[in-house]
C-alpha cells in the first residue's frame, strides 16, 4: 500500500486524488457524481479527493460576468469547493480570487498554466506562460496573498514546457515555492505534444526531486492500477485525472479503494448494467442543476460513447442514446441494454476524449521564446488578457 496523506493548507486529503477540470465536462452533476463513487470506494474517509470545476477566466470573474459565475456554481455537498482560474494579468487574478473566496466561498484555487489550446497560447497564456519567470512570478506571489486572508490554498498546473527545447516545469517549480504554492500539478507531456504521444512520467519524478512542495502528477491515468504505479514509480503525492474519467466515474472508487487498500482491493469492473445505473445518476444530477430535462439531457448526450465505449449495443441503439431527449426515453433506452453484458475488458488502458497529433508549430505572440522575462516585450499584460474575459 501506498504512503498516503496530502497536506494543502488547511485542508486534509486523506485520498490525495483530483478530478481535474474539463470544459463541458466537470459541472457540478459530474463532479458530484465522481465523489460519490470516490466516497463509496473509502467509506467513512473524507474528502475522498478534490474536484474541480471546469476552467474559468479570472477576468470574468473580476468583471462580474454573469455567464462566468454560472459556469463557476458549486456542488453545494461538496466539502471542498475547488477553482481553476485562466489568466495572465496578475492584478486581475488577484481580484479574480478575492472574488472567488471572498463573496463566493471557494476554498481552494488552482491556476491554469498547462492549456495547450492555440487561442490562449498565442497570446502568451497556458502553457507558455511559465517561459516568463517574472511573469509567473508577480502572478503567484499576488495569488497567495490575495487566497491567504480566507484561509485558500493555491495550486498550480503546468506541463514540462513548451517542447522538448524549451523546458519549462522546473523553473516553474522554483518559482512556486517562492511564491507559497501549496502544490503543483505536472502533466507529463509538453504544449507541443498537447494530448498526443505517451505521457512522461520520469518528468513527474524530476520534479518531485527538484522541489519540496508536494507534486501532483498527471498524464495516462486510465485505470486505478496506473495511478498506484505513477505514485510508487515518481514519488508524486497524488495525481490528477483528466480524460480517463470520462464515462468512468468509477474510476474514482476504484483509485479510493486501491490507495486505501492497495489493488487487490479495487472492485470488481462494472457490468453493463452497473453502466446504466451510473448513467441514469448522472442524469438525475444533471436534472437538478440545470433544473430541467432539456437542459439535462442535452448534456448528458456527449457522454453516452465515452460510457458504453466497447460494450455490443448495436447502432440504433447508440444513436438513439446520443439523442436522448428525456428521463422517461432514457429509460426506456436504457432497458434495451444487456444488464448482465460484463466490461469489455479490451477497453481498459484505452485513451479517451482528445488525442490528436503533436502540434507542428506551438502558437505563442511574435518573439516570445526570444527572452524569459515579459519586461520590455511588445505585447502588454492588457492585450495578453484581452481574450480572457
Amino acid at each position: 500500500m501506498l504512503t498516503l496523506g496530502l497536506t494543502l493548507g488547511g485542508i486534509d486529503l486523506p485520498i490525495p486524488v483530483f478530478l481535474a477540470p474539463m470544459a463541458g465536462v466537470t459541472n457540478p452533476a459530474y463532479r458530484r457524481l465522481c465523489r460519490e463513487q470516490a466516497e463509496s470506494g473509502a467509506p467513512g474517509v473524507a474528502p475522498a479527493g478534490v474536484f474541480t470545476c471546469e476552467m474559468i477566466t479570472a477576468r470574468g470573474i473580476a468583471e462580474r460576468i454573469s455567464k462566468t459565475f454560472s459556469m463557476m456554481a458549486p456542488d453545494p455537498s461538496d466539502p471542498v469547493y475547488s477553482v481553476q482560474l485562466y489568466g495572465t494579468d496578475p492584478d486581475v487574478i488577484a481580484t479574480a480570487i478575492s472574488i472567488a473566496c471572498g463573496e463566493r466561498g471557494v476554498a481552494h484555487v488552482d491556476l491554469n498554466f498547462g492549456c495547450p489550446v492555440p487561442k490562449v497560447t498565442r497570446r502568451g497564456g497556458g502553457g507558455v506562460l511559465p517561459w516568463k519567470t517574472d511573469l509567473l512570478g508577480r502572478i503567484l506571489t499576488q495569488a497567495v496573498r490575495a487566497a491567504e486572508p480566507f484561509g485558500a490554498p493555491v495550486t498550480i498546473k503546468t506541463r514540462i514546457g513548451i517542447d522538448d527545447d524549451h523546458q519549462t516545469m522546473l523553473d516553474a517549480g522554483r518559482v512556486a515555492e517562492e511564491a507559497g504554492i501549496a502544490a503543483i500539478t505536472l502533466h507529463a507531456r509538453t504544449v507541443e505534444q498537447a494530448y498526443a504521444g505517451a505521457a512522461r512520467w520520469d518528468a513527474v519524478a524530476d520534479l518531485v526531486s527538484a522541489v519540496s512542495i508536494p507534486v501532483i502528477g498527471n498524464g495516462d491515468v486510465w485505470e486505478a492500477g496506473d495511478a498506484v504505479r505513477m505514485m510508487a514509480q515518481t514519488g508524486c503525492a497524488g495525481v490528477a485525472i483528466g480524460r480517463g474519467a470520462l464515462g468512468r466515474p468509477w474510476l474514482f472508487r476504484d483509485l479510493a479503494a486501491a490507495m486505501v487498500l492497495g489493488e487487490a482491493g479495487v472492485p470488481t469492473l462494472p457490468t453493463a448494467g452497473e453502466v446504466a445505473s451510473m448513467v441514469r445518476r448522472h442524469a438525475e444530477l444533471l436534472v437538478e442543476h440545470f433544473g430541467d430535462e432539456r437542459h439535462g439531457m442535452a448534456d448528458l448526450r456527449k457522454h453516452m460513447s465515452w460510457y458504453f465505449k466497447g460494450f455490443s449495443l448495436g447502432g440504433d441503439l447508440r444513436k438513439a442514446l446520443g439523442t436522448v431527449v428525456s428521463l422517461a426515453h432514457l429509460d426506456e433506452l436504457l432497458g434495451q441494454i444487456d444488464l448482465d453484458e460484463p466490461f469489455p475488458h479490451h477497453e481498459l488502458d484505452s485513451p479517451r476524449g482528445r488525442q490528436g497529433s503533436p502540434r507542428a508549430k506551438v502558437a505563442m505572440p511574435y518573439g516570445w521564446l526570444t527572452s524569459r522575462t515579459v519586461d520590455g516585450h511588445d505585447m502588454s499584460l492588457a492585450d495578453m488578457d484581452a481574450q480572457g474575459g
